[in-house]
């Protein structure tokens, strides 16, 4: 015990110290032509910059989902009003730079990474993917046939099926339910035409926030930035709609599925990103894992790899998976873990641990640029404060056990499951009533 309190010791010691020298890099922001600029000096030779454009899912209906994702995918591969496809990634080729982008349900990213001698070479293309695609008609349709055969593939993975499907019932009627890869039958529709059109619509100053990560002056930062935005439209205010999920009841739902083995997820709730329980959950999300990992594989071998994490995002809920032949054997042992620590709580030792080790793993994690990009990103977009990156160390020392504990409580309640796989394998009311009994009659958490 005290070798693993004076290790603890160390490694916090450790964090707290990165945590400093990050802060002492002075991070700043800036209003440059009505779009905030978040710069961290980086103390290396690296440029990360990440322009945001918000909404994700809330900018386009069910109809059209995939095409912020084929807009952004555009961008970089459909070539710019100045350069063609090949002489767009030749250009970065011969400096070893990056520019591309993705999209999320809750954003989409176009970034940059070069080294600084290279800045003054990447930057231009940067803006002009940002500012002048081209949306040729045949890279388009290249484009597109290589995000229908990733859709296709994906969808035979079970993993990934089994977390689409598990929004697609929780989350019906909401904008999480929408996936932002689309579908085959959406996606063979889209016209470069129009996905151009769309982009021009969320290509807004209103909806952008700009990361820059390196060491430049901020006269050039501003003046870059400055030229870049200037045909940009203003467009309307907006702001992300955050939305609280509950269930108020157990519910089950099945596909048919011949796979070797059976999938299950499990959705509950979660506290909203820049709510006060929000690190709490967090850290008993993570202390909870751990054991569900412990309990289902190791002490029960009914799976090789259970997960369970905290699904941050405008809707923040927990989940719960698990690839297992005996589903009926992992919900009995999921209740009683979960009554478990609902009725004894969380022990001081093991909240000890994790904070240690979440904060350890949040500092190394952001030992690149691009990782600090991404951090205040989240951060601004999320939690609507960048400088919570900064000060998450201080605010993970002050919980306290019986927070984290009361966190846990608080929001994991009813649970919508989906199953694929085998139904004769899984008995659904096992899942909605609960396996417990407490006074002769189930209990559903």
């Amino acid at each position: 015990m005290k070798k693993r309190n004076l290790f603890a010791l160390l490694v916090l010691a450790v964090v707290c110290s990165t945590g400093t020298a990050i802060a002492q890099l002075k991070p700043y922001e800036t209003i440059v032509s009505g779009v905030k600029v978040i710069v961290q000096p980086s103390g290396n030779d690296i440029v990360e910059i990440q322009t945001v454009i918000k909404g994700g899912v809330q900018n386009y209906p069910a109809e059209r989902m995939g095409i912020e994702g084929m807009a952004i995918n555009a961008l970089t591969e459909c070539g710019t009003s100045k350069h063609d496809k090949n002489s767009f990634k030749n250009a970065l080729d011969k400096v070893s730079a990056e520019v591309w982008g993705f999209d999320t349900k809750e954003y989409a990213i176009i970034r940059m990474n070069c080294i600084k001698s290279d800045f003054e070479t990447v930057w231009p293309l940067y803006a002009e993917a940002i500012t002048q695609p081209a949306f040729d008609v045949k890279e388009f349709e290249r484009i597109k046939q290589d995000a229908i055969s990733t859709l296709k593939s994906n969808d035979a993975d079970p993993d990934g099926a089994i977390d689409k499907y598990a929004d697609k019932v929780a989350f019906a009627g909401r904008d999480y339910a929408k996936d932002p890869d689309g579908t085959v039958a959406i996606l063979s529709k889209l016209t470069a035409a129009e996905t151009k059109k769309y982009y021009q619509s969320v290509l807004t100053k209103s909806r952008m926030v700009i990361i820059v990560v390196a060491d430049l002056p901020q006269a050039d930062i501003e003046a870059r930035v400055a030229a870049m935005l200037a045909g940009v439209k203003q467009g309307v205010p907006f702001e992300a709609k955050k939305s609280f999920f509950r269930s108020y009841k157990n519910t089950f739902s099945s596909e048919k599925r011949d796979l070797a083995t059976n999938y299950v997820e499990g959705i509950s709730s979660g506290p909203a990103p820049g709510t006060p329980d929000f690190n709490a959950f967090n850290v008993a999300m993570r202390i909870f894992a751990d054991r569900h990992f412990l309990e289902v594989r190791t002490n029960n071998g009914l799976s090789y790899a259970p997960s369970a994490w905290f699904s941050v995002g405008n809707t923040a809920v927990a989940k719960f998976s698990v690839s297992t032949t005996q589903p009926d054997k992992y919900i009995a042992v999921f209740d009683k873990l979960v009554d478990k620590i609902k009725t004894q709580g969380f022990r001081a030792d093991e909240v000890a641990d994790m904070k240690v080790t979440y904060l350890t793993g949040f500092y190394y994690k952001n030992e690149t640029n691009q990782a600090q990009a991404t951090s205040l990103v989240n951060n601004e977009v999320l939690h609507n404060n960048w400088k919570r990156s900064i000060t998450l160390v201080d605010d993970i020392k002050k919980l306290k056990p019986e927070d984290i504990t009361n966190a846990f409580r608080k929001y994991i309640g009813n649970i919508v499951w989906v199953y694929q796989g085998d139904p004769k394998k899984v008995n659904p009311l096992l899942f909605t009533n609960g396996t417990l009994n407490k006074g002769g009659s189930p209990v559903s958490h």
